[in-house]
């Protein structure tokens, strides 16, 4: 790894704790991330048009069929916070 990797703010980003021995872990990988993808920045790509898919794709959606909806607590079973039986969310918006 050549550079440092401020796994600290990266967490904070994230919004997610990491013990010593994740954070060390992690900044490992992240640092074996960034260096293939400065392998890839190197490849000669002169002539190579853009895809958004290797292959061509064609009608990729399902058909919209009606299905029974879920009910408040099976939305509401995976959600980290609830509150009033609603999703409760950290505030994103800091006051200036």
């Amino acid at each position: 790894m050549s550079e440092s990797i401020d796994i600290d703010h990266v967490a904070q980003l994230a919004r997610i704790r990491l013990s010593p021995e994740e954070k060390t872990a992690y900044a490992a990988q992240l640092g074996d991330i960034l260096n293939f993808v400065r392998q890839l920045e190197s490849v000669d790509v002169t002539g190579v048009e853009p895809t958004s898919h290797a292959f061509p794709v064609v009608n990729v959606l399902d058909d919209d069929e009606p299905s029974e909806p879920f009910t408040q607590a099976q939305a509401l079973m995976n959600a980290p916070l609830a509150r009033n039986g609603q999703i409760e969310v950290p505030k994103v918006v800091d006051e200036a």
